[in-house]
């Protein structure tokens, strides 16, 4: 029998067992060279994923880090090109793209720290970059829309107060929460994220629109300024 088929045929049995686990038992027993394996399956059918999988942990340092990582650098990589690298990014997205439509499926009440910690949370998640989000909200505190203002550093350059009162005012917001990351892990606000906050509570005053809270995310955890007490100081 040919070599290549009898390669093939065992190669073929082994995703199919891996798709098998994975619908019976989800991901939770799996290692990470393992769940690599299963997306790649998807766009590399005639490659041996596994060894793949390995050197991608290898070269990244870890799961996340590779699906985080530059389309441009994961190309590089022997066995991928650009249709593996353009598929393996889109990952991070389309999660947040999830969690956040699953939050608003039912415009979420965000009426106290924790449930907005939440949100908040699950609209951050996986950036590598700073993102400065409104979040406008009606009389009963559900939210309206998440705005994305800005990307990168945030800071006055950056996030402009005409900028917040025109999404405040488009979405029809009574209040507005606003939030951000920080990639460097600490939440601590900086007295730049404090300026801001107090330049953007004096503009909204005037439209009567109430900034209720400015939230700060790094990994898992997510800073209060409102419970802080520091959100007008």
């Amino acid at each position: 029998m040919d070599k290549k088929v009898v390669y093939s045929g065992l190669h073929h049995g082994h995703r199919q067992r891996l798709r098998r686990r994975f619908l019976e038992e989800g991901l939770e027993g799996f290692e990470d060279h393992q769940v690599l394996e299963l997306l790649l399956f998807n766009v590399l059918p005639r490659q041996d994923t596994n060894a793949l999988a390995h050197l991608l942990l290898r070269r990244f340092g870890g799961l996340s880090a590779a699906l985080e990582a530059d389309p441009a650098d994961l190309a590089t990589i022997p066995g991928m090109g650009d249709v593996a690298a353009a598929f393996l990014t889109l990952i991070p997205p389309l999660t947040r793209r999830y969690l956040i439509d699953r939050e608003a499926r039912d415009k979420p009440s965000l009426n106290d720290p924790a449930k907005a910690a939440a949100y908040v949370r699950a609209l951050t998640a996986g950036r590598t970059e700073e993102v400065f989000y409104v979040l406008c909200l009606d009389q009963r505190a559900r939210l309206l829309f998440p705005a994305l203002l800005a990307r990168g550093t945030v800071n006055e350059a950056h996030v402009h107060p005409r900028q917040v009162v025109e999404a405040a005012l488009r979405h029809k917001a009574v209040e507005v929460i606003l939030a951000h990351n920080h990639p460097s892990g600490n939440v601590t606000p900086s007295a730049a994220d404090r300026h801001l906050t107090r330049i953007l509570i004096s503009a909204l005053i005037p439209i009567g629109i109430r900034l209720v809270d400015h939230l700060i995310t790094a990994g898992d955890r997510c800073l209060s300024m409102a419970q802080e007490g520091i959100l007008g100081v």
